[in-house]
């Protein structure tokens, strides 16, 4: 048994313990948690800084690991989303070694399970090997045109097939968003899941996703003109884009709704009452890398919504790090408490990819991992948090 104190424990599932301990048996199970007060004299690892569970990436796409500093900031979805079709034909061997050595970071910065969107099979032969559990979200798209939803799903589904599904990790096959999925390849992708399974798909990202469903105009058009695809004359709902996601998903899946830049009091409302298993990743430097805004997080609080936290990919972000997202969300949005952005990032996460009943929480016989919130910074909790780093240490 290894005894760890700290300044502060946060075990999320009960208020942080100033001057706590966490005691950990040697395959890792968390054995007790409490103040340092009632331990007695024995050999403990005095750490300066915070201890807390290891954290939950709730959306990433690994796969794209090679293309980090790619693609320039600041210039919104579209241009993104173009700029990264163009960058897809690299060299097999570089992508499997950026996958593996993003798997290594995200170990070593204290992450224990990813929500990791999959275009192709690129990342199993790392996640069979990895520390890290995965739910891998098989993620399908045919540009809405009925023609391609045939040749769309049997191509992807052969990728879904190759993943697997056991305690380790868990896959299901979700929809890319509302703008590049017909309703065919809806209901083929909802054949293959089971009630329970968590779904993700991206939600409300920019300004024309909700113009494309509201009046069928907008930037999208253009876009995928690009690609000589046009969308059918009746896309147009006269509604935000999530309800059509809640039109054509199964609300017998959990819904992993990603991103949310745009969603209002009243979406979240309506999701809510379509399903009471609706969470909400947000990916703030993805965000502000590609868009330059961040949600309004106060419609989330205000309606109880389950919160987690996403890196996104490397085309979008500076790094896979779900600490520095928790350092964004507190350093921009200050009216967040840290018990509830730290809560956001390991249990939330954890109850959306279905892994609480191990992750998410420092209680007693789970094997959550422990991470060591470290700072060499003393003058108030703001200054740490500016200085502070994520690093496994059980």
């Amino acid at each position: 048994m290894k005894i760890y104190t700290a300044d502060k424990v946060y075990p999320i599932d009960q208020p942080p313990i100033t001057d706590g301990y966490v005691a950990l048996r040697d395959d890792g199970t968390i054995d007790t948690v409490g103040s340092q007060s009632d331990l007695p004299t024995t050999d403990m690892i005095n750490l300066d800084g915070w201890l807390v569970p290891g954290l939950v990436n709730a959306h990433c796409h690994l796969e794209l690991s090679h293309l980090v500093g790619k693609v320039d900031t600041g210039t919104g979805l579209l241009p993104f989303l173009q700029k990264v079709v163009t960058l897809r034909d690299v060299d097999e061997s570089v992508i499997l070694q950026a996958i593996a050595d993003q798997d290594a970071y995200m170990y070593e910065h204290g992450i224990v399970a990813v929500g990791d969107i999959c275009n192709t099979d690129h990342t199993l032969h790392t996640k069979t090997q990895s520390s890290i559990r995965y739910y891998s979200f098989v993620e399908m798209f045919d540009f809405m045109q009925d023609g391609m939803t045939e040749s769309t799903f049997a191509k992807y589904k052969e990728v879904y097939d190759a993943y697997r599904s056991d305690h380790k990790d868990k896959k299901s096959c979700v929809p890319h968003a509302p703008y590049t999925v017909s309703n065919g390849l809806y209901t083929a992708i909802n054949g293959v899941n089971q009630p329970g399974d968590t779904v993700s798909v991206h939600n409300q990202e920019t300004p024309p996703e909700n113009e494309l469903f509201i009046h069928g105009t907008g930037g999208f058009h253009d876009f995928f003109g690009q690609f000589g695809f046009s969308y059918p004359p009746n896309v147009a709902t006269g509604q935000p884009s999530i309800y059509t996601l809640m039109d054509r998903m199964d609300a017998r899946c959990k819904t992993l709704m990603v991103h949310n830049t745009l969603t209002t009091t009243s979406d979240i409302q309506a999701a809510h009452a379509w399903s009471d298993e609706v969470y909400w990743a947000t990916c703030p430097n993805a965000n502000l890398y590609i868009e330059n805004r961040l949600p309004d997080y106060q419609v989330f609080q205000a309606n109880d919504a389950q919160v987690c936290i996403g890196t996104d990919s490397l085309t979008s972000n500076w790094q896979l790090d779900i600490w520095q997202e928790v350092k964004t969300l507190l350093r921009y949005k200050s009216y967040l408490s840290v018990e509830e952005v730290l809560q956001w990032a390991t249990l939330n996460g954890a109850r959306a990819l279905s892994m609480d009943d191990q992750l998410g929480s420092l209680t007693p016989g789970k094997k959550s991992g422990l991470v060591h919130i470290s700072s060499s910074q003393r003058d108030g909790e703001r200054m740490m948090l500016a200085e502070s780093y994520a690093q496994r240490i059980g």
